[in-house]
């Protein structure tokens, strides 16, 4: 990478314009990794995604299965 910023993976909740309390998960696909990082940084960043993106596909799940059970 060139020293720009960028986000590899993120996660919010937040409330929206209707007032409804939502999550978000999202991150750059593995495929295109190699696109935007050169190749140290691709190992990196591709072993930061497959690390962290279990972890927090199941906090998203959790946190929107306990959003749904209150409405």
């Amino acid at each position: 990478m060139n020293g720009q910023e960028g986000n590899i993976i993120s996660f919010q909740v937040f409330i929206d314009k209707k007032g409804n309390l939502m999550t978000e998960y999202k991150h750059i696909p593995i495929s295109k990794v190699s696109k935007v990082f050169d190749k140290h940084d691709t190992t990196i960043v591709q072993k930061i995604i497959r690390e962290i993106s279990p972890k927090l596909e199941i906090l998203h799940k959790h946190l929107e299965d306990e959003l749904d059970a209150l409405t």
